[in-house]
């Protein structure tokens, strides 16, 4: 009977019904990030509502961000306990509240905890549908599967940029966040009704939670260097392009560059699409190539500093061709930072999954949380506090990403020489690039003759 069970699982795992599964799981995190932007779209109500400025609502992003990156590690526990089933409908319930609170707030402390209660949910939804993936899909598809989940779920961004501004646009503020809340509470029962953990229907895939076993799998996730890998990877390739996204686009197109309302929202576009379009094609290379992984990371931190170099270093305003050069090289970094889960995934068995993809996740959204506010802080400093920023303003405050895209590639590569030597410590030996290439002929005695 546990043979044919068995059987009756390996073929169901890759099938129609796992991919139903998965959709049902990334249409709670399609609306876990049309929650998470919703106050982008917003900025400007917001203030009017509340009566704060620039340097307030970029701290509500702050707070949320941060909520979101301390809460991950603590979810990555949970989740091993109690599966994604419970963490997603749980996470859904928590930011339909909290979008809720938030339509009928009068004043900043209703505000400030509907954001906490956004950045809670957040938390528990992006991890629960990346480890759903394994239980589902055979492992060759995971790194594919894994980068439509990133990718995908970005369309939350078009859903507040179109339909919730159109309702702030129109029926007003109360109307725009009761019908996000209702959107969350929908996907909440849908996930109830029609998700499971495993084709085999199980819900509690983890041990009983104990401080000895908790210390363990932290210990143990993070002594791994693959983990630390992971995290550093997800640190310096997904902050630049959330923090243009999520506060500082906008206003850098806008107030910089000369841009219209309509052409800045055609470039965040252009950044989502890209990012769909490139994610599934880093996830092939990753699945045929994972001892070069981290190869690709870097050739993704080079695109995006070239592209934010090249805007920087221009006289003045950049003409769109060069802006264009940015959103593509910016949209690649959602899609590189997937590979820091892919070694989580990899470095790590499944009993501490959940831990080991939280402690990856984190990396990112503190880095992107920290140049929010070093970039809302040099902006203040240099105009006084006033909204009148000109381009040379935001090259010089947008400059402090290059800081945090150095302490990452530093991070990369030592965790890198660390992960190869516990890998060959294992018996994995993973030959230099070069020696590689060479087999291939392209650094053969002859091409390096003929220049």
């Amino acid at each position: 009977m546990e043979a044919r069970e068995r059987t009756e699982w390996m073929t169901m795992r890759g099938g129609a019904r796992a991919w139903a599964v998965w959709g049902i799981a990334l249409s709670a995190y399609v609306v876990a990030v049309l929650h998470r932007t919703s106050l982008g779209v917003a900025g400007l109500d917001a203030q009017q509502r509340f009566g704060i400025g620039a340097g307030a609502l970029a701290s509500f992003a702050v707070l949320q961000l941060l909520v979101y990156a301390g809460l991950q590690v603590p979810v990555g526990v949970l989740l091993d306990r109690f599966g994604s089933l419970r963490l997603i409908v749980a996470g859904a319930l928590i930011m339909a509240s909290g979008q809720l609170l938030m339509a009928f707030a009068d004043g900043l402390t209703g505000a400030v905890i509907a954001r906490v209660l956004v950045g809670a949910g957040d938390a528990m939804t992006f991890i629960s549908v990346l480890r759903l993936v394994p239980q589902w899909f055979p492992t060759k598809r995971v790194p594919v599967v894994n980068q439509l989940s990133g990718i995908v779920g970005q369309l939350g961004q078009v859903l507040s940029a179109v339909p919730l501004a159109a309702l702030l646009a129109g029926p007003g503020w109360t109307t725009a966040f009761v019908s996000a809340a209702a959107t969350g509470l929908f996907v909440a029962i849908l996930a109830l009704v029609a998700l499971h953990d495993t084709p085999e229907r199980r819900v509690n895939t983890g041990a009983a939670i104990s401080a000895r076993k908790l210390g363990q799998d932290l210990r143990s996730a993070w002594q791994h260097p693959g983990t630390r890998l992971g995290l550093w990877t997800h640190f310096t390739t997904q902050f630049t392009g959330t923090v243009f996204a999520l506060m500082w686009g906008y206003p850098f197109l806008i107030a910089g560059e000369g841009l219209s309302r309509g052409t800045a929202s055609t470039l965040l576009t252009l950044f989502v699409l890209v990012g769909m379009i490139g994610g599934p094609l880093i996830g092939v290379v990753v699945q045929k190539h994972p001892l070069r992984r981290s190869w690709v990371v870097l050739a993704v931190v080079a695109a995006n500093a070239l592209g934010w170099g090249l805007v920087i270093a221009w006289p003045g305003r950049a003409p769109m061709a060069v802006l264009l050069i940015l959103v593509v090289a910016l949209g690649l970094g959602g899609p590189g930072s997937m590979i820091g889960f892919e070694f989580a995934r990899t470095f790590n068995p499944p009993n501490r999954l959940g831990t080991a993809t939280g402690i990856v996740n984190v990396g990112g959204f503190v880095a992107s949380l920290v140049t929010i506010e070093l970039v809302g802080l040099i902006l203040d400093a240099r105009t006084g506090g006033r909204a009148d920023y000109d381009i040379t303003d935001f090259k010089v405050a947008m400059s402090v990403q290059y800081a945090l895209m150095a302490i990452g590639v530093l991070g990369i590569l030592r965790t890198r020489r660390l992960a190869r030597r516990r890998m060959a410590a294992e018996g994995v030996h993973v030959r230099p690039l070069r020696e590689a290439l060479a087999d291939r002929g392209w650094f053969s005695s002859e091409r390096i003759g003929k220049g």
